[in-house]
């Protein structure tokens, strides 16, 4: 008996072959390894995302809670961390039974006809936006019942996301359920945003309508329902016949929902709607910095305000006070009463808004002239030019020359004239800016030429300046805060700034809705900076703001006067170490403010009265010399090397800027010095002759 040569447990087969493949190899320990962090990663970011999302929800299932017992405000911090002012500080509250029927119907009926049926978000209207999201790549559409839009309200922002649209589902469903429908629709109407700044039905009904809320028929109720899908296009009171169109909308819906008959929705669009003019501000205290704050609030998040959320400002309020002072004394000394009236007051280092008044009464005007009323700088301009020739290898005694063949153009600020009367055919630099020279502006600007000047002016923020050869007489046109800020490069060392006034928004939870840090870009060096600060500190010990002196303003601080053509504007923008502020003085239709109306008699005397307060809270110090500059003695008058009987002061020059080596003409001098320049005289007339002759 044959032995058979297969191993028990295998069964006999055909004849074995070769084998038709490799076999497969167990796989290499460094792929396992890799393989197996890979499901680590994945499985901590699992967890990560879980404990996240759970932590979330748990806050606001606490937050939710918290409504039972009212809703918190949106509140403004100081730059010293107290707080300043609500969001809403005229929001009346008022019990749901304090709103009359119409109104809620109006409401359920235009914005979520199933109110009352769905659980906080609406499955029908929730499959709607989803098909026309899918039709429409990139639209966030999301059917919002009146549950999740109080949601957004209370505790989002209007930021269009589909993560933002789930937490909102989310929030809506928590709110359903820890809140009976009346008190969801009673938190709804007391906190939407209706247009204008106006919060709440009741607030938007005395506003509009001059009556409580509980007075309104169904034409008035139907009108303020009808503001809520678009409060800004369709405000009442830049829009009327636009509200009363949106009104026939909901008093349709309200018909269709069986709210009311159809004879009286023909009654109600019958009805002729009377409103009050628009309220404006009903304090008069800070409210151009209050409503600049708010606005740059809603650029960001929308209409809506969360409750317990800051957000970090950068005033204070001691600063907001002596300005709206400095205005008010200002223009009361100035006696026209139509006459108005900017301040912007920054920190030089961080572009931070220190205080801002945009004119003569927030109750009667609410429009903002320190950041949109766009004026002629006029010679308020000159120091850009001025900043950009220092950079092209002028120095502060470099000489502008020809002065005597140039058309002057607009307003002469100062002009001294010898004692024959004639105009000057020579000026430095200094003595140039010193006086507000039109005719030497307009000579450097064409030495310089307009592009360095125009890309200065862009880099701090002045853009769209128009390419023209009075470019440097300050033909453009600006803001008052556009102005201000980019004064800051020359006491901060030749840094551009942006103007900020919100810090950072920080939410209920603590965590950070939104961060704003500073930001600078070096666009002068800081030697330039410091020539500049220079010059324009003799500007007002001797120059066109001389005045500021008498005014109070002792310690160290330099700016410049700015008047426009027809004396239409009046600038003073000046600066200490600590702060830089600018003040502009006109009409809001530009017209001749007065005979001689220039800005170091109109503007300047704001300017003083505001920094000899500010001075208390902003100590001023000598401004720093960065080091690599040359200091030389000259005279005060030639702007020559000095000889004994020269008042003299010091001048800072750059590595390769010319430094005068003439002795001033003058003063008398001693007798060598007599001597010597005569002979420096000589030599000179000689090698100019010589010159000619070999060329």
């Amino acid at each position: 008996m044959k032995r058979s040569i297969f191993r028990p447990g295998l069964r006999p087969g055909p004849r074995l072959g070769r084998l038709r493949g490799p076999l497969r190899p167990a796989p290499f320990p460094r792929v396992r390894a890799v393989r197996d962090r890979i499901a680590a990663v994945i499985f901590a970011l699992l967890v990560v995302v879980t404990a996240v999302t759970l932590t979330w929800m748990l806050r606001q299932a606490w937050a939710v809670y918290r409504l039972q017992r009212g809703v918190g405000d949106t509140w403004f911090v100081a730059a010293d961390g107290r707080r300043w002012f609500r969001m809403d500080e005229h929001r009346q509250d008022v019990p749901l039974a304090a709103i009359p029927k119409d109104l809620q119907h109006a409401f359920i009926a235009i914005e979520d006809h199933r109110f009352y049926s769905h659980p906080g978000i609406d499955p029908i209207a929730l499959a709607r936006a989803i098909v026309r999201n899918v039709r429409s790549p990139g639209t966030v559409e999301g059917g919002s019942t009146l549950t999740q839009q109080l949601a957004r309200t209370l505790f989002l922002s209007n930021q269009k996301s589909y993560i933002r649209k789930i937490r909102e589902g989310v929030l809506a469903l928590m709110i359903d359920s820890e809140l009976t429908k009346d008190q969801v629709l009673e938190l709804y109407l007391n906190r939407i945003y209706l247009s204008a700044g106006v919060y709440g039905v009741e607030t938007m009904s005395r506003h509009l309508y001059g009556r409580p809320a509980r007075s309104l028929n169904l034409a008035e109720c139907a009108v303020i329902a009808g503001l809520a899908r678009a409060p800004s296009a369709l405000s009442p009171w830049s829009n009327l016949d636009g509200a009363i169109e949106r009104s026939h909308v909901v008093l349709g819906r309200m018909r269709e929902e069986g709210f009311i008959t159809e004879a009286q929705q023909r009654a109600a669009e019958r009805t002729k709607i009377q409103i009050r003019p628009y309220p404006g501000a009903t304090e008069p205290r800070w409210g151009y910095a209050k409503e600049f704050l708010r606005q740059q609030f809603r650029d960001r998040f929308g209409g809506d305000h969360p409750p317990d959320w800051e957000v970090r400002t950068t005033f204070v309020p001691e600063l907001q006070d002596a300005a709206e002072r400095a205005v008010e004394d200002g223009l009361r000394r100035l006696g026209d009463r139509n006459l108005q009236a900017a301040l912007v007051a920054l920190d030089p280092a961080t572009g931070d808004i220190l205080a801002l008044v945009g004119g003569r009464d927030f109750r009667q005007s609410q429009f903002n002239r320190a950041t949109r009323s766009r004026r002629q700088p006029g010679s308020a301009f000159k120091p850009l030019l001025f900043a950009a020739a220092l950079e092209h290898g002028f120095s502060p005694a470099s000489v502008v020359q020809g002065l005597a063949n140039i058309t002057p153009q607009g307003p002469d600020e100062w002009a001294p004239r010898n004692a024959a009367g004639e105009t000057a055919d020579a000026l430095t630099l200094r003595a140039a800016l010193i006086e507000s020279n039109n005719r030497a502006a307009t000579v450097l600007q064409q030495r310089v030429g307009t592009r360095p000047v125009l890309r200065l002016a862009s880099s701090v923020g002045l853009r769209d300046m128009p390419d023209v050869p009075s470019l440097s007489l300050g033909s453009g046109e600006v803001t008052p805060l556009e102005l201000t800020a980019a004064f800051a490069m020359f006491p901060n060392g030749g840094l551009a700034v942006r103007p900020r006034g919100v810090i950072r928004v920080v939410d209920a939870d603590g965590g950070s809705a939104y961060d704003n840090p500073p930001q600078s870009d070096k666009v002068i060096s800081p030697q330039t900076a410091f020539q500049m600060v220079s010059m324009l500190e003799d500007v007002l010990d001797r120059g066109t703001g001389a005045a500021a002196r008498t005014w109070g303003v002792r310690f160290p601080a330099g700016g410049k006067t700015g008047t426009t053509n027809d004396f239409k504007d009046a600038w003073f923008v000046g600066f200490s170490s600590s702060i830089v502020v600018g003040v502009w003085v006109g009409f809001d239709q530009p017209k001749t403010i007065g005979r001689d109306a220039y800005g170091s008699r109109y503007a300047l005397p704001l300017w003083s009265d505001f920094m000899r307060r500010a001075a208390r809270r902003r100590t001023p110090d000598a401004f720093e010399n960065p080091g690599g500059l040359v200091e030389e003695q000259l005279c005060r008058v030639s702007y020559l090397r000095p000889i004994e009987q020269c008042p003299v002061y010091t001048e800072y020059f750059k590595p390769g800027d010319d430094v005068p080596s003439r002795l001033c003409p003058v003063h008398q001098g001693t007798t060598k010095q007599r001597v010597n320049r005569a002979l420096k005289g000589l030599l000179s007339t000689l090698g100019k002759k010589l010159k000619g002759i070999f060329k």
